[in-house]
């Protein structure tokens, strides 16, 4: 490698750091690629740089023409490869927008996906949460009679009948109605709650006049959550322009980054990341910025942004606005936005060093337990029946002791009977041999929950398509809680101390995909109908199932049955076997 960096160009471009396997772990970008990647293998480093660096075993590079170019081929090859110490583009969150429907009656709805909207210009937000969100929108559903129906329906429905719909779907409405609710909508979402204010104190006081005061009461709550919820912190700039504004702050080998979103001259949300670092500061945060705006978040008008950071590279990539204010109330705004971020990590830095050791740390004793040269990628399955129906496995990824839930998969079985072992058998072999054909990253570890039979099954397949990963399992106790850990070969039996760090991550891991299972299995169940039920009953034919359904209609009127009201129907142990499967069916 010493060669290598010896050719290393004076140019800009992407760096892309390998382990032993030959597996990417670290995507940078340089303005200077010689003196960058060179800047890895001198001096001392400190923290997560100094981990990444023990684990570097070669690396290659892309040479570009500007830095503008290494920026966008950064966050690409991030976004292809997921190396494990990009930490930026995952689990950050997004925030839901409210859209007006660009329709001839338009309609309100909450959004996420909002890159995928043609028109950005009907999006208004981001909103708090989504609770913020639906609550708005219920809001002005309730003082403007839009279109509520996704269909127009050949006659009124409810919404007409309670005042919340004119009955665009029989009447035909004159044009300059919908286009003043229409513009009102815009106002009040633009921050001017002023109309809608005005129409509701004046229909409480006409309620209140008529001595309904259950309603007026329930219109006063509405103006309280206008008050509450929809009321956001002033600031001086008074041009209504939309800004987000980035502060930043370092301590112990983090950075905290803040972001401040500012609509009609209020502070409507704010953002909050905490994370270790490895880069320089200010390309840390340059690259966060750049990143910021590739999730479900509208760009706004103008950033401000701190001095440190990279204004002209930015204001390319994201052609934006970008400024780094000296003075004045801009300036106190980013301030602001630091010295947040400042608080944001003293308040959590205990916090993140405690999730730390009871992950990362419990993620490397594991991996020294089972004496593997490297523990990245674990993944975990879980089978799910009900008496040997609606047969579903599930799998749950933990990467670097951390969920990582874009990664979960479900499995619907082929088997359709209560056959543990070649429910096992099917799913690791579906599994590992898409990894094979397509290619996936393969993990480090296998965790099956289940005994010596599940691990047996599941280690003949990986053997079967030629893989070398190494499979354990988890045995629980009398009271169904996880006890030891099943490895090696031959199979023995590990002691967990029930009060450890590895143990919590055992346990949560199991916990995770159990519920995850679950979930699908209840999923699946929830589509059968009674009738599949009792399908699933050996003694319940075509004649036994029609006198049921005729009698109980539903799984919950049939739970509700004693076995005796059954035994007029049914021969008893038959009914034995319904109530069982029903007691069980959730």
């Amino acid at each position: 490698m010493h060669d290598k960096l010896l050719l290393l160009p004076n140019k800009p471009g992407c760096y892309l750091m390998k382990n032993k396997d030959g597996v990417i772990i670290y995507v940078g970008k340089a303005k200077n690629l010689k003196n960058r990647v060179n800047s890895y293998f001198r001096g001392k480093h400190y923290g997560k740089t100094a981990k990444l660096v023990s684990e570097i075993e070669d690396f290659e590079y892309i040479v570009v023409e500007s830095e503008v170019e290494s920026l966008i081929l950064e966050i690409n090859l991030i976004k292809k490869y997921d190396p494990k110490y990009n930490i930026l583009l995952r689990d950050d969150k997004s925030y839901p927008y409210i859209e007006l429907t660009n329709e001839k009656v338009p309609t309100l709805k909450v959004v996420r996906s909002i890159n995928r909207k043609k028109n950005q210009k009907n999006l208004y937000g981001p909103y708090p949460n989504v609770t913020a969100a639906r609550g708005t929108v219920n809001l002005l559903n309730r003082i403007y009679p839009l279109k509520k129906c996704r269909t127009y329906p050949k006659k009124t429905c409810l919404y007409y009948h309670i005042g919340q719909c004119l009955g665009y779907c029989v009447y035909d409405i004159e044009k300059d109605k919908i286009e003043s609710m229409k513009s009102e909508i815009i106002k009040f979402l633009n921050g001017d709650d002023s109309i809608v204010r005005e129409k509701l104190e004046r229909e409480m006081e006409e309620e209140s006049n008529l001595m309904h005061y259950e309603k007026a009461l329930e219109i006063k709550h509405l103006l309280d959550y206008i008050k509450v919820t929809l009321t956001h912190q002033k600031v001086e700039l008074k041009d209504n322009v939309n800004r987000d504004i980035f502060g930043y702050y370092v301590d112990k080998g983090y950075i905290s980054i803040q972001v401040f979103f500012i609509r009609n001259s209020k502070i409507i949300e704010r953002h909050s990341k905490i994370f270790p670092l490895i880069e320089n500061e200010d390309e840390e945060l340059t690259r966060y910025i750049a990143n910021f705006y590739n999730k479900d978040i509208l760009k706004p008008k103008e950033i401000l942004v701190p001095s440190m950071v990279n204004r002209e590279l930015l204001e390319k990539y994201l052609d934006i606005n970008v400024k780094v204010p000296m003075k004045g109330e801009k300036l106190r705004l980013v301030e602001m936005a630091n010295d947040n971020a400042k608080i944001a990590l003293n308040e959590k830095f205990e916090l993140i060093k405690k999730d730390e050791k009871r992950t990362i740390e419990a993620n490397e004793e594991l991996r020294k337990i089972l004496k593997l040269d490297m523990l990245d990628r674990i993944e975990i399955f879980d089978n799910a029946h009900l008496f040997g129906e609606y047969n579903v496995s599930g799998m749950v990824v933990f990467k670097e002791g951390v969920p990582s839930k874009n990664d979960y998969r479900k499995f619907k079985i082929s088997i359709d009977k209560n056959d543990d072992y070649n429910t096992m058998r099917e799913v690791i072999y579906r599994r590992y041999f898409r990894v094979l054909s397509d290619n996936l990253v393969r993990p480090n570890l296998i965790i099956v929950d289940g005994g010596v039979g599940q691990i047996n099954v599941a280690r003949e397949v990986i053997e079967s398509l030629g893989l070398d990963i190494p499979v354990v399992g988890l045995k629980k106790d009398n009271h169904h809680a996880t006890s030891k850990l099943l490895a090696f070969t031959p199979i023995e039996e590990i002691d967990i101390d029930k009060k450890s760090n590895l143990f919590y991550f055992l346990e949560r891991m199991q916990d995770e995909v159990h519920n995850f299972t679950i979930s699908y299995h209840r999923q699946i169940r929830s589509k059968g109908s009674l009738s599949s039920v009792l399908d699933n009953i050996e003694g319940i034919g075509e004649k036994r199932k029609n006198e049921l359904l005729k009698k109980y209609h539903s799984i919950n009127k049939m739970k509700q049955a004693s076995i005796a009201e059954l035994d007029k129907i049914l021969p008893h142990n038959v009914s034995e076997n319904l109530k069982s499967f029903l007691e069980n069916y959730k």
